[in-house]
């Protein structure tokens, strides 16, 4: 009732935790050993007391880990019906008895549903018409009975329809087991192909299937092997091996069915090799050999391939062509050049037409041009704050193009658009259960923050309508910023339980990102990386300079790459936020990059550098958040990882928290949990992950004092 109070009166109390931070003092916070371990790079030590951690087998390293998880239950059991509450509020939203919209692939309409009460999805098909009867292909709420994680994924269904592969992870390590399934007799194959991506592709002879498998301690993708239906996989021909450990490789087929491809694939750099799907027995040819630097991704039609690439310093990527039979770079011909102000991201084609999906000023274009006349026109979206983005479209002759369309107050919607008579058919729109939500309550905006260095750092934003700017209302500052990956203004039925309650949510579009072009990605990376946390820094001193917020009320969040942004920033500027969530953060950025035995290390050196390298090793160290960890105030933090991540290990945050318990000089909350079942995407289940962003959410209001 008393949120439900300020909401009706247009404005927004709040009281602050401190109280119950006092109640708190008597429980004491976990005090993890200090064990001294130089670390020696370029003749200069480095001293690591929290080295110890880097093994999960110790069994003193998972009874710290459980000592900081029962910490964190005793310091926010107070919360706990309100997380349920949040839990079921946000579940309350979502339909569960849901099903997406199916599509069709030769001959078959495949579709995904949920049954109310299930965590998992049923995948299923029905042959030629939709009013056929249903033959499911996997119930995942059967198999992963008696799992604490469970993640099934690469369908990949043969050519005659009779075969499926697809791949099981129990660990949430990214280890897939590969094995096929007879949609004929139903029958599981008894083969099984170990430490994989989980991903395949099938020749078209229906017997032999190309799959990615990983290195068994780096996790890296580097062989690309052949297995042939029935035989044992120890027998698996090798058919290609990414010996550059810079580089991952993966194999799949071309929209036209016609090829196999092989691709690897660096930071910076691409290479292909190209086999006739029919021929799986002969070898794979070299698209274009690598070249540092060049980038490039292909696509086949008729007797061309297209080519999307940064040829040429087109640093926003161009469209070029080439005949299928002359593939060298030599013979490539533009078809759309490069332009300063469109990054070109992605085409589909279709037999009349083709399909280019760009972004201008940071908002997403989906333009059509006809084949034959060379007609070209935009689909029309008419906001700042939306997503858009073509769908699964996995038929040549068609005219109708399906495309997702959402914004940060309207939920997704799938379409399928005639590209000749340009009429639409919403063929779904999410549904928001429980009668509470009407996108008029909210308003959305872009505003344009400035960065220290005169350079305009996007915004987007939504709030309840009724909001006023007057400096006291809490603010949601979340942000990723690198690998060139892009956070577009999405709808998020789970944000409402934090809008509904006086929060504003606001993405900021730092550098690092390509949400402003390659260039913007580019300024945000290897020694230009501090952008990326100094443009974050910048957007928060905009938000509390407008109104929108202040430090009392402002909050930040971020995972993964976006956890080493939370960990420099309140490294940096820890006096402008009250709470950060940092999840899954890599924040132990040297001594990580200096181990190649880590999955993913080296092929990150063209993300962050190479520490091997003075300069590089340098500069990573100045911003690296454990390396910088200092005597001062820090904002209360909760800070989430999984016992089993395979992209950022358990020990980062672990060390991490130990760390600023040791050397922070405030009375602050600072939580660490750690999930001992899951990996780096959090808990499995579309409903268990909810429980997770529960946690999240009554952190956060929790420190505002609102507790319903």
């Amino acid at each position: 009732m008393k949120t439900l109070l300020f909401i009706l009166m247009g404005s927004f109390t709040f009281v602050t935790a401190q109280n119950k931070t006092e109640l708190k003092k008597d429980i004491t916070s976990p005090k993890a050993e200090k064990i001294a371990k130089e670390l020696v790079a370029h003749n200069m030590p480095r001293v690591d007391n929290y080295y110890w951690m880097n093994d999960r087998e110790d069994p003193k390293v998972i009874s710290y880990l459980e000592s900081e998880n029962l910490y964190n239950e005793q310091m926010t059991s107070h919360t706990k019906e309100f997380q349920e509450k949040l839990f079921e509020e946000m579940k309350g939203r979502i339909k569960e008895d849901d099903e997406s919209v199916p599509y069709k692939l030769n001959g078959y309409w495949y579709l995904t549903r949920f049954e109310k009460g299930k965590d998992y999805p049923i995948y299923s098909r029905k042959k030629e018409s939709l009013d056929a009867p249903e033959e499911i292909l996997f119930n995942v709420n059967e198999m992963a009975e008696g799992f604490e994680y469970y993640s099934l994924g690469g369908l990949n269904v043969s050519m005659d329809n009779k075969l499926v592969a697809f791949g099981v992870d129990t660990l949430s390590r990214r280890k897939y087991t590969i094995q096929i399934k007879n949609l004929v007799t139903g029958e599981i194959l008894p083969e099984k192909i170990e430490t994989t991506t989980g991903g395949s592709t099938w020749a078209n002879d229906n017997k032999t299937l190309f799959y990615t498998k990983k290195d068994e301690q780096t996790l890296r993708s580097n062989q690309i092997f052949k297995h042939i239906l029935g035989t044992d996989p120890s027998e698996d021909v090798l058919v290609f091996e990414e010996k550059d450990e810079t580089y991952n490789t993966y194999v799949y087929k071309s929209k036209s069915r016609k090829y196999l491809i092989i691709g690897s694939h660096s930071t910076l750099t691409s290479e292909y090799r190209v086999l006739d799907a029919n021929t799986p027995e002969g070898e794979f040819k070299i698209f274009q050999e690598r070249q540092r630097g060049l980038e490039y991704g292909i696509s086949h039609y008729e007797d061309q391939f297209y080519i999307l690439t940064n040829k040429d310093k087109a640093t926003n990527f161009k469209l070029m062509k080439c005949p299928v039979d002359k593939t060298g770079m030599e013979n490539w011909v533009e078809v759309i050049p490069h332009r300063d102000d469109y990054l070109l991201e992605d085409i589909d084609i279709f037999e009349k037409f083709l399909v280019v999906s760009e972004r201008n000023n940071g908002l997403n274009k989906i333009k059509i041009t006809k084949w034959d006349t060379q007609e070209s026109y935009y689909l029309p979206f008419d906001n700042e704050t939306y997503t858009a983005y073509t769908s699964i479209n996995p038929d040549f002759d068609t005219d109708i193009l399906r495309y997702t369309y959402n914004s940060m107050n309207t939920p997704t919607s799938v379409v399928d658009f005639n590209m000749t008579t340009k009429e639409k058919v919403v063929l779904k729109e999410q549904e928001v259960l429980g009668g509470k939500f009407n996108k008029d309550n909210y308003t959305t905006e872009r505003i344009w923050a400035p960065a220290a260095d005169g350079t305009k750092i996007p915004v987007s934003l939504i709030y309840r309508k009724d909001i006023e700017r007057n400096g006291g209302n809490p603010v949601l500052q979340y942000a990723y910023g690198s690998y060139g990956s892009t956070i577009d203004p999405y709808f998020s039925t789970a944000r409402l339980s934090l809008l509904d309650r006086g929060f504003i949510y606001a993405i900021a579009h730092i550098r690092g990102g390509e949400y402003l072009g390659r260039q913007w990605y580019e300024d945000g990376k290897l020694l230009k990386k501090m952008n990326t946390f100094t443009d974050f820094i910048d957007v928060s001193r905009y938000l509390i300079d407008q109104k929108y917020t202040s430090s009392q009320h402002l909050y930040a969040m971020g995972g993964s790459a976006g956890g080493l942004l939370m960990g420099a920033v309140v490294n940096m500027a820890p006096e402008l936020y009250n709470g950060v969530v940092a999840a899954v953060p890599f924040v132990d950025v040297v001594t990580t990059m200096l181990d190649d035995s880590i999955p993913l290390t080296t092929g990150e050196y063209d993300e962050w550098g190479n520490p091997n390298d003075l300069e590089y090793y340098s500069y990573m160290l100045s911003y690296s958040p454990y390396d910088n960890v200092g005597k001062h105030e820090y904002p209360n933090m909760l800070v989430t990882t999984g016992l089993h991540d395979s992209q950022v290990q358990y020990w980062e945050p672990a060390k991490w928290v130990a760390k600023l318990r040791e050397l922070k000089t405030d009375d602050n909350i600072l939580l660490l949990h750690t999930n001992m079942d899951a990996g780096h995407g959090g808990a499995s289940g579309r409903f268990e992950a909810l429980k997770e962003v529960a946690e999240e959410y009554a952190f956060l209001l929790d420190m505002e004092g609102i507790d319903e």
